[in-house]
């Protein structure tokens, strides 16, 4: 099972959207998720965004470069970065990707 959470213990069930990004070199690389309708954002939920943990059968991944935007004073979307600095980071994320992807029917398409 592999899932999202911006509040420990609690699933994000907003489906993201993803862009990658990675060096020519594959030194580096950004994933950027961007949530239009977070659940960590609906009336009465009192929990606090501590960071986004990415979490599978292999363990963790988390960041907190977090941002909320925010439309007529209420909060409407989350904007987050994982970056990756490694081949191994790269290889880890894309596993934790491939299993969110089946579970969520996420596709991917390759851009020129």
């Amino acid at each position: 099972m592999a899932e999202i959470q911006f509040s420990r213990g609690i699933t994000e069930t907003d489906v993201p959207k993803v862009g990658l990004t990675r060096a020519k070199r594959g030194s580096s690389s950004t994933a950027k998720f961007i949530f239009e309708n977070p659940t960590v954002f609906q009336e009465g939920n009192t929990q606090e965004v501590t960071g986004m943990y990415m979490i599978d059968e292999e363990g963790e991944l988390k960041t907190r470069n977090v941002n909320a935007k925010f439309v007529n004073g209420q909060p409407a979307t989350i904007e987050v970065l994982y970056l990756m600095d490694s081949q191994a980071e790269w290889d880890r994320f894309m596993r934790f990707m491939e299993r969110y992807a089946e579970q969520h029917g996420l596709g991917f398409s390759k851009s020129k």
